[in-house]
């Protein structure tokens, strides 16, 4: 059975290598339809955090000042995540920091992501929009912790994920579990996969 690391990090910017480093990040493991693990730290990157960011997320500068080094949290959350396949919301922002941070640190590992938000534009395409917050509401998720906190994130993405799993097992009851099919289910034309009903659940 593949194990799955949800992985989330909140940010002072967009973009890593145009001023954007990571403040925060979480790992929560998923085995066998189950959070097994999970992991979370701030770390300090030396840069400002801006007031927006502060509003956003709850992340102060004070709170930064007195986080350990990237490197050091980024080599633990590395360890931490090992062969897990890694998952995120908006994957592709997350990968980046993924990739910026542990290259910075001379650990580098580029993997590739499975992203709830292209599997969710296929499997639930009558959603009102696939933003984290509106398919948690959606699928009555729990929200435990504060929305934009690293692990607030990551363990409502791992619930999200784990329903996905689910409702994709009852669609491709012979096919889902084969080790490239989310890859796959989230490559592939919408109008070419099966997706749910409306207000499945």
């Amino acid at each position: 059975m593949t194990r799955y690391a949800v992985i989330d990090f909140e940010t002072n910017g967009q973009m890593p290598g145009q001023g954007g480093r990571a403040l925060e990040v979480a790992a929560v493991l998923v085995e066998d339809g189950v959070i097994v693990d999970q992991f979370a730290s701030l770390m300090n990157p030396g840069g400002r955090v801006p007031a927006f960011i502060t509003a956003l997320t709850g992340i102060t500068p004070a709170m930064v000042r007195t986080a350990p080094p990237p490197d050091e949290v980024m080599q633990v959350v590395r360890e931490f995540v090992g062969v897990s396949t890694p998952v995120a919301h908006n994957a592709s922002f997350d990968r980046r920091f993924w990739e910026y941070e542990l290259d910075l640190c001379g650990a580098p590992c580029q993997r590739d992501f499975l992203c709830t938000v292209l599997i969710g534009r296929r499997l639930y395409p009558w959603a009102p929009n696939h933003k984290l917050a509106t398919l948690v509401e959606l699928h009555r998720i729990p929200v435990e912790g504060r929305h934009h906190r690293a692990l607030a994130d990551a363990a409502m993405t791992a619930h999200l994920f784990m329903k996905m799993q689910r409702d994709l097992s009852e669609l491709y009851p012979h096919e889902w579990q084969a080790e490239d099919f989310l890859a796959r289910y989230q490559r592939t034309g919408k109008a070419l996969v099966r997706s749910t009903a409306p207000h499945s659940s």
